[in-house]
């Protein structure tokens, strides 16, 4: 295998790893947001109204601080109480659980 061909190779998975990283943070997203939905007390087509929103949310600053900041705030606006803790160890949960769906998909 030529050097270039490595290269390529290196290349190709490199844009694969994004773009399953992009895809499991999407979905993380979108079940962190059922959740928080839920003790919002949002039901049906609420719940996924509420779990784009979060989505979109992602889309503000690189990294998941932007999504945390949505979610803290929404809780706070509400009267939730839930810890940061909680909210950022639900958050690698359901990390964990968007990638295992990706890759039986």
């Amino acid at each position: 295998m030529s050097l270039e061909d490595r290269e390529n190779a290196f290349e190709n998975k490199f844009a694969h790893d994004a773009e399953l990283r992009f895809k499991a943070e999407a979905r993380r997203n979108r079940l962190l947001g059922e959740w928080v939905a839920e003790k919002l007390g949002k039901t049906g087509d609420e719940i996924a109204a509420y779990a784009k929103e979060v989505v979109m949310s992602d889309f503000e600053e690189a990294g998941d601080e932007d999504v945390f900041r949505k979610v803290r705030g929404d809780l706070d606006q509400a009267n939730i109480a839930i810890s940061d803790t909680d909210i950022r160890t639900k958050m690698v949960e359901l990390m964990e659980l968007a990638i295992k769906q990706i890759e039986n998909d």
